[in-house]
């Protein structure tokens, strides 16, 4: 138990990621109640569009200047990729059954993959991507913080705060209230509602893109098939935080994170469970609390019974 402090910082920063992608889902459900399974494939595009704006930087560049050219490239790619998707694949199929759009995003998601697998240098293969070189940050005994955790740890309040006041003081936040609560009347009173749900998919693509980074960042590489399990993670954390909450998918996000982590270091030392712990069935003990506090609550931790829109 003397690691704990350790794992929960290690869960934090894990869950910190899971709900930066997780925005995403349920700011696109919270509008247009679509399920975007695409969205893992726009974080995973995130990723390559950072790694690309990285490459044209001199040979040399130190990583304290390549980060921010990083992020900027990641989300003009991923919010690039996101708005044309919802203009030329979701615009069309607004009206449509709820299927259609959902065999669409799984469709989009599977294109996706393909074209960065097919088109992208190297990328049939794990792709190198810049790390930070140096000590992890010790804050006491027992408890050390690594720089990409700490990357994430920073940037995921930072996002949260900007899109909290964002959504609260600004003119098109309000909209975008106002179009997820009755779309219908939003638009009889002036809000261009084909605006604010490209900017859903807008902003829900550019938090994907400081997901990427920082999991670049972490891992020292990227995979084009990367954004399959880290989405369908951050899609649970959004359906555990309440999907169409954007606070709830943070805090979803952690809870999964903080699971995940403490699943892999103690289940293994609970009498009679050693051969139910590591790595191995971390994917299980997580779906396997989703399923419970879905049972008690299934609207999720901040949810509305009544009104599952944000």
């Amino acid at each position: 138990m003397n690691e704990l402090p350790q794992q929960l910082a290690d869960g934090l920063a894990l869950g910190a990621l899971y709900g930066l992608i997780a925005i995403g889902y349920t700011m696109v459900y919270g509008i247009v109640q679509l399920i975007n399974f695409a969205h893992g494939e726009i974080f995973m595009i995130g990723g390559f569009g950072a790694l690309t704006a990285y490459t044209i930087l001199p040979d040399g560049t130190p990583l304290a200047v390549g980060i921010p050219v990083m992020l900027i490239g990641g989300a003009v790619v991923s919010v690039a990729v996101a708005m044309g998707a919802e203009r030329f694949a979701y615009r069309p199929l607004r009206g449509a059954p709820r299927l259609a759009p959902l065999i669409t995003a799984i469709g989009l998601s599977i294109v996706l993959q393909q074209l960065i697998w097919g088109f992208y240098p190297g990328a049939k293969s794990k792709v190198t991507f810049p790390e930070f070189k140096g000590e992890s940050f010790q804050l006491f005994d027992g408890l050390a913080i690594s720089r990409a955790d700490a990357f994430v740890l920073v940037a995921a309040p930072l996002c949260m705060i900007a899109l909290g006041l964002f959504v609260s003081k600004s003119r098109s936040g309000r909209a975008m209230q106002a179009t997820a609560q009755d779309p219908d009347t939003a638009k009889l009173m002036g809000i261009n509602t084909d605006r604010i749900i490209v900017m859903a998919f807008a902003i829900g693509a550019a938090f994907a893109a400081v997901a990427a980074v920082a999991e670049g960042l972490d891992k020292g590489q990227i995979r084009f098939e990367m954004g399959f399990l880290l989405g369908l993670k951050a899609f649970t954390a959004a359906v555990l935080g309440g999907i169409g909450n954007i606070y709830g998918a943070m805090i979803g996000g952690v809870v999964l994170g903080v699971a995940e982590t403490l699943s892999i270091a103690y289940v293994e030392h609970i009498p009679g469970m050693d051969q139910f712990g590591g790595g191995a069935w971390k994917d299980i003990w997580v779906f396997s609390l989703l399923i419970l506090v879905l049972l008690f609550r299934p609207q999720g931790l901040l949810g509305q019974r009544t009104a599952d829109r944000a």
